[in-house]
Formats: C-alpha cells, sequence, structure tokens
C-alpha cells in the first residue's frame, strides 16, 4: 500500500525554513546591531569633528552615497574609476541576467536599458535552461545516467564519484584560490561567493572585479561569465542528484505509475528511456 509521504515533505520543508530563520538571526542580529551603533557613533564624531556641519547636510550625502550604490557607482576612488558598462562588463551583466544570478550590485538605470532587459531574460532565460538541458544531457551521455546511478552498482558509483571529485575541485575548490588571489578576499569569502553564484542565489555582496583599488585585466569578468555557466550546469545536476535521493528517501517513489491506453494495453513508465532533467535553482 502506498503511502503519501507529501505532508511530511511539506512539513519537513517549512520547519527547514523556520531551523534556518532561528540560526541566521541568531548568528547575525548581534552584529547587525553592532554594526549598527559603529556606524551612528562614526556620523557623530563626524559632525563633532567638523562643525559646520549639521545633521540633516550630513545624512543628505549619505542619501547621496546610497543612491551611488544602488546605480552601480562606488563611492570609493574617483572619477577615474573603471566604467560598470565596458564590453566585459556588460558581457558579465548579461550573464548575470539570462542565469537569473542578479546579483543587485548593478541594474540598468536609464528607462529604455530597463525596458531591453525584461526582453532579453524574456528570451534569455529560456535560452539559457535550453542551453543547460543541452550541456547536461552531454555530461549524462559522457559519465554517467544520474537519474539512475542507485541501482547500478560498480563502474556507474565510480563514474558519479569521478564526476563529482572533478567537478567539486574545478567549479568550488580552485576557483576560490584565484578569486582570493585577484580580488583579496580570504579563502572562505572566494568559497562563499563561488557557491553563493553557482547555486544562482546571488546576494551580490560579494562580486568579482568591482573594487576600484585594483587593476583587474579586460577578460577577467567575461572569463568569469564562462566559468559560472559551466559551473550552473555541473551544480544543477548534482542538486538534481540530490533531490531524487531525498525522494527516493522520503518513499516518493515506491510505485512507478501506470499508462492506460485506450486499446487496454499497459505501459511502465519506468521501460521508458528516461531524458536527463535539469533544475536550475533560483
Amino acid at each position: 500500500q502506498q503511502i503519501s509521504w507529501t505532508p511530511l515533505l511539506v512539513l519537513g520543508y517549512l520547519f527547514y525554513l523556520l531551523l534556518g530563520a532561528m540560526v541566521f538571526q541568531l548568528l547575525e542580529k548581534q552584529a547587525e546591531t553592532h554594526f549598527r551603533d559603529q556606524f551612528q557613533m562614526e556620523k557623530l564624531k563626524f559632525l563633532q569633528n567638523y562643525t559646520c556641519l549639521d545633521r540633516q547636510a550630513l545624512e543628505q550625502f549619505v542619501q547621496v552615497l546610497m543612491e551611488a550604490w544602488e546605480k552601480g557607482v562606488n563611492p570609493e576612488g574617483n572619477s577615474t574609476n573603471p566604467s560598470n558598462w565596458d564590453f566585459s562588463n556588460s558581457f558579465f551583466f548579461a550573464g548575470t541576467v539570462v542565469t537569473t544570478i542578479g546579483y543587485g550590485n548593478l541594474s540598468p538605470s536609464t528607462v529604455a536599458g530597463q525596458i531591453f532587459c525584461v526582453f532579453y531574460a524574456l528570451f534569455g532565460v529560456p535560452l539559457n535552461l535550453a542551453f543547460l538541458n543541452q550541456l547536461g544531457k552531454g555530461l549524462n551521455a559522457h559519465l554517467i545516467t544520474l537519474e539512475r546511478w542507485v541501482q547500478k552498482p560498480g563502474r556507474a558509483q565510480v563514474q558519479l564519484t569521478v564526476f563529482l571529485t572533478a567537478g567539486t575541485l574545478l567549479f568550488l575548490v580552485f576557483p576560490p584560490l584565484v578569486f582570493s588571489y585577484v580580488e583579496g578576499w580570504s579563502y572562505g569569502e572566494g568559497f562563499y561567493f563561488t557557491f553563493i553564484t553557482l547555486s544562482t542565489i546571488g546576494f551580490g555582496d560579494y562580486v568579482v572585479g568591482t573594487n576600484p583599488n585594483k587593476h583587474y585585466i579586460p577578460v577577467y569578468r567575461s572569463l568569469t561569465a564562462i566559468w559560472i555557466v559551466f559551473g550552473l550546469a555541473w551544480l544543477a545536476l548534482v542538486f538534481n542528484v540530490g533531490a531524487d535521493l531525498m525522494e527516493k528517501f522520503l518513499q516518493l517513489k515506491w510505485h512507478k505509475p501506470v499508462l492506460s491506453l485506450a486499446e487496454g494495453a499497459t505501459i511502465k513508465l519506468e521501460d521508458e528511456p528516461e531524458q536527463p532533467r535539469i533544475h536550475i535553482p533560483s
């Protein structure tokens, strides 16, 4: 008899969200309060050192800084800072649009740019999904059949191990070393940026090629965009395997559905060749 695990899955999902909310609050709220108080103290010291300013003028200047940051202009440095919209940076931005990463540190400020961005994403996101699906099929054909590896002993599991190990080194372990060297981040910060990017979470707190005090080679962000595309395909396959394993663990696939035909014949869906599925996280 088939047992529905859907209610348990829903409860587990909600519990996971509540758990995450409590842990993030525990870890971050105190630090936020500390930084807020520190910032207010710095503003007070600034007003004490520069008596020609009043609080309202300072708040207006802070607002100008915030608006500049929201428009993608780094308040540090001067007007000689590299443009956010040269070809390399624009190529990188286009990649963040179609992959739905959306860091949030840069966005179109003109009405024409915003309208173009909408239609560019409208056609670009499906194109990106189709591309990643084809890339995933190629990975499946040359490495493993990810959907059924748990039923195949021996070679399939060895291939999976090689696939996961090589992908982890290529997309999660080595890139933070490069970012640490180029950006001046710690390895932990580089690893955090790498995973947050490839999972398309894209908070925007760390973005490559945005430090005005560093000189980047012109193709740096373009190469990073290419790395992101292939990393997305790999991590999406890993997420897909993880989702299948969770479904099997929850016994959501105890019974394969049976398709009844008009002629009375039946075909088990499990006998049909499965197509690789790529679920792009967003």
